[in-house]
């Protein structure tokens, strides 16, 4: 069970893994341990805005690499092996995602049988 601090008005500030002095045990499921937990400060909203501006800005950035690649402005091989390696993994990643995505989210379900139980065949 977790261990917090609170402020002078009792709510939780902080949350801890060990018992420290000042702090007291709650239970998982205390209502001020999940308030605590699924607040935002502003800080934290900034900081996860930002996290996901990078995360779009990664994938911009490694179709633009895959551009000039294709368009012969650079070569695959003038980046440094850590770097192709990255580039691979990621592309591979990508790839594995993109048949899962294809095969589990087929919008015209043309892989179950129909609903009326008639039918030769899932396709």
């Amino acid at each position: 069970m977790p261990y917090v601090m609170r402020n002078a008005e009792g709510r939780i500030v902080a949350v801890l893994s060990e018992e420290v002095p000042g702090s007291e045990m709650v239970g998982s499921n205390d209502p001020g341990l999940q308030t605590f937990l699924h607040t935002d400060s502003p800080e934290q909203r900034a900081q996860r805005e930002l996290m996901e501006s990078d995360l779009g800005l990664i994938r911009v950035i490694e179709d633009l690499i895959n551009v000039l690649i294709e368009r012969g402005a650079i070569m695959f091989t003038d980046f440094p092996e850590p770097v192709q390696r990255k580039l691979l993994a990621r592309s591979g990643m990508r790839k594995e995602f993109s048949y899962m995505d294809d095969l589990f989210n087929d919008e015209n379900n043309t892989f179950l049988p129909p609903p009326d139980g008639e039918g030769e065949g899932f396709l």
